[in-house]
């Protein structure tokens, strides 16, 4: 009797998760003259929830109209990918949290390989076990990789042929443009002379940003406050969630939405080794979201090195999804 063998996704941890690290990072970030905490402090367990809910909101575009460009132009961008990396690619997945968007280009690309990236490989366990059985004969690799930093995996994780490397979602957005373009770069050279396939959120009227970032139910409001509990058990700190409130507005000289917690009223916030006051008014920047025209994200990428540059975007031009190559 023949038995098909079912594959064993493997799993490499790139970045130590060192709290002393994570709390000096974030004590520094307080004490600035212009007091900042990086967004990656909103992703406890909480945190993460509460983004899920987010997507699910009337007022956040962003994830639903992604989904609705692969659903109507699906199979041309499956099609110039293809072109780039030839049959059966190697498919690198950045910040891939569950795997779903990955997966639900599956039956259009027919990745012969597939790596996840993400901060840590507990996260993509579960959700890597369950595309296997799925998947029974795909070689599947998890990443633990915080790429904020550099991204670059070694040739024992990737091999050496072309790959598609897929950013969805918009997140290049928290990086100010010489990030980006940064990260960019290094996407390329990790492509191998194949593609880059990533989603960007496009500038629109200021309403529709800002209540994006600031809904009716108060959901970001939630997301936002619930990094200063973060805080709280990371420095040991005694930061009072009444004491602060939610705002989020957009810059339009730098193209970006500004997330900020702003204080209520005269305090002094103290943790372990240290502490800061703030004045009624003063803010902690949580979180930039730049917002990109066609034009000038194309431009960056031609920067970046890639010489073929394509996109297709929603009705409205809300959002955009690029495909890079060359």
């Amino acid at each position: 009797m023949l038995t098909s063998t079912i594959r064993t996704p493997r799993f490499f941890q790139l970045h130590r998760i060192d709290d002393a690290a994570l709390a000096d990072e974030a004590a520094s970030g307080l004490l600035r003259q212009r007091a900042a905490v990086p967004p990656k402090f909103f992703y406890d367990a909480l945190g993460s929830r509460l983004f899920d809910a987010i997507t699910e909101l009337a007022e956040y575009y962003p994830t639903r109209t992604e989904t609705a460009i692969f659903a109507q132009h699906g199979a041309a961008i499956a099609a110039a990918a293809l072109r780039a990396v030839g049959p059966a690619p190697l498919m690198i997945d950045l910040g891939a949290a569950d795997c779903a968007k990955a997966a639900r280009l599956f039956p259009l690309l027919h990745p012969g390989r597939y790596v996840a990236v993400d901060i840590s490989v507990e996260f993509l366990r579960q959700a890597m076990g369950c595309l296997q059985r799925e998947h029974p004969q795909m070689d599947l690799t998890g990443v633990g990789l915080d790429f904020s930093a550099r991204l670059q995996l070694g040739a024992e994780i990737t091999g050496n042929a072309p790959a598609l490397v897929f950013y969805p979602g918009s997140s290049i957005g928290n990086f100010s443009p010489d990030e980006a373009l940064r990260l960019l770069r290094e996407a390329r050279a990790l492509s191998r002379g194949g593609a880059l396939l990533i989603g960007v959120d496009l500038v629109k009227e200021t309403a529709t940003l800002e209540a994006a970032y600031d809904d009716d139910l108060g959901v970001t409001a939630a997301f936002n406050l619930n990094l200063l509990k973060h805080l709280n058990r990371l420095l040991g700190a005694d930061f009072d969630v009444r004491q602060w409130r939610h705002v989020a507005r957009f810059d339009a000289a730098a193209s970006r939405i500004e997330m900020h917690l702003e204080a209520r009223q005269d305090l002094v916030v103290r943790w372990r080794g240290g502490q800061r006051g703030f004045a009624a008014g003063e803010r902690i920047h949580t979180e930039n979201s730049h917002k990109w025209t066609p034009a000038d994200f194309g431009g960056l990428l031609r920067r970046a090195g890639f010489a073929d540059v394509e996109h297709w975007a929603d009705e409205r031009g809300w959002f955009a999804v690029f495909l890079a190559s060359g």
